[in-house]
């Protein structure tokens, strides 16, 4: 199996609801398995980008949101063995302790420091026992595990950034070039990706729970906008219904998960979808062959940005990172050549880049629909010819340099950003 394939299928993974609520909920079920008698207190430290993206947030199976409640319910009825879905089987008695506990003041969530990378400290105290879970670098990802001051677990290399990497080293994915990239995903034998086909179904099931839900109200005007079909004969609003319906049943916190990647279920939804949508219009029942290499470009440049940016920061790696992703995976499709992918690189990276992350919340929907129409916007310009030069804005002189650019507008370069965005939602 090729390192690449390798790298996707380590990243690809399914997510019920935003990420981040699922991953402070694992975490405080990761401690509450392991301590005995009543929770007294639960203590959890995030850093300002987890703390951000789950502070408004939808959380599955409950009418509440943000970062208490999350933890609460950590508390209360979430399933640790079951990583990010760990909500999935949350009942009305659940949310009703769940929201006692949050309304007598024993949850307790704080920011401990600004960053990007992904940083959980959960204790929870019970009349027994203290338990303390670390979680590094990803959703999941525990590294180490005190109980009444001893520690019962500790795995320094666990919760990386994404592939197995340590801090200092150049990560796989910086490993390639786009001309590579592209080899790969024109020459990678079908079965060898064959399982990416399950982010289409999965995703695809989503936005069906967002199409019969009253809460979806955007999912509702998108599909009047498509002639009230999932797929009509026109992509750009097949693809508009497609992604965005499906982002905004994931922040509501309906409950099917979405195929995550880079850790995050709006990145996978927006790197696959709007591809979906345009294979759907123009090949219709033609194999699926090209979709699939399509869908690998898509996520590997979203990987690349995402690399470089950090997992978690102020710029919204869903519009910009998968967008761009995306927008390469489309052209792809459409019979690009390596200089039309490389133009379309510099046109979302001319376009896009500034675009914030408040958090995940009913407005990544909204990113989402700039996101999809300037990819497909990015694209038809590339396949005339079009495209910002090279001399221009952040961009560099190869696909490379351009896509370290973007990714360095948000670490190191939004750092204090973060911190308004953080103190604005506070201040609410």
């Amino acid at each position: 199996m090729d390192r690449l394939t390798e790298l996707i299928i380590n990243d690809m993974r399914p997510a019920l609801g935003v990420t981040e609520p699922g991953a402070i909920a694992f975490a405080v079920a990761a401690a509450r398995e392991r301590a005995g008698g009543e929770v007294v207190k639960v203590k959890v430290a995030l850093n300002s980008g987890m703390y951000k993206n789950a502070f408004t947030c939808g959380i599955p199976n409950s009418g509440h949101f943000g970062n208490l409640y999350a933890a609460a319910l950590g508390a209360v009825a979430a399933r640790a063995g079951l990583g990010l879905e760990s909500l999935a089987y949350i009942t009305e008695e659940d949310n009703e302790r769940a929201a006692e506990m949050v309304e007598e003041g024993k949850v307790e969530v704080v920011m401990d420091h600004v960053g990007s990378r992904i940083s959980i400290d959960a204790q929870v105290v019970t009349d027994t026992d203290t338990v303390t879970v670390q979680i590094r670098g990803s959703h999941t990802g525990i590294v180490s595990i005190k109980k009444n001051g001893v520690t019962v677990f500790a795995e320094e290399a666990a919760g990386g950034d994404g592939d197995g990497d340590t801090p200092g080293d150049v990560p796989v994915i910086h490993q390639y070039t786009v001309h590579q990239l592209l080899e790969y995903v024109s020459g990678v034998p079908e079965k060898e990706i064959s399982f990416i086909r399950e982010a289409f179904s999965m995703n695809m099931e989503l936005l069906e729970e967002g199409i019969h839900a009253d809460r979806a109200v955007i999912t509702k005007q998108l599909l009047r906008e498509n002639h009230g079909q999932i797929i009509s004969d026109d992509a750009l609003p097949t693809a508009q219904l497609l992604c965005n319906g499906a982002i905004e049943a994931r922040v509501l916190g309906l409950n099917r998960p979405a195929m995550s990647i880079t850790g995050s279920g709006a990145h996978g939804i927006i790197a696959t979808m709007p591809l979906f949508a345009w294979f759907q219009v123009h090949y219709g029942q033609v194999g699926d062959v090209l979709l699939l290499r399509a869908a690998a470009l898509s996520y590997l440049i979203t990987m690349y940005i995402k690399e470089y940016s950090g997992k978690l920061s102020a710029f919204c790696g869903c519009g910009i990172a998968a967008g761009c992703g995306m927008a390469c995976g489309l052209a792809f499709l459409r019979g690009a050549t390596e200089e039309q992918v490389g133009m379309v690189i510099r046109n979302m990276a001319s376009g896009l880049t500034g675009m914030i992350c408040d958090g995940g919340n009913h407005g990544c929907a909204m990113k989402g629909i700039v996101a999809v129409d300037a990819a497909y916007r990015a694209v038809e310009l590339a396949m005339q010819g079009i495209s910002i030069g090279q001399m221009h804005g952040i961009n560099g002189r190869t696909p490379e340099d351009t896509m370290r650019y973007m990714g360095m507008i948000a670490s190191p370069g939004m750092v204090r950003t973060e911190e308004t965005i953080v103190n604005i939602m506070e201040q609410k």
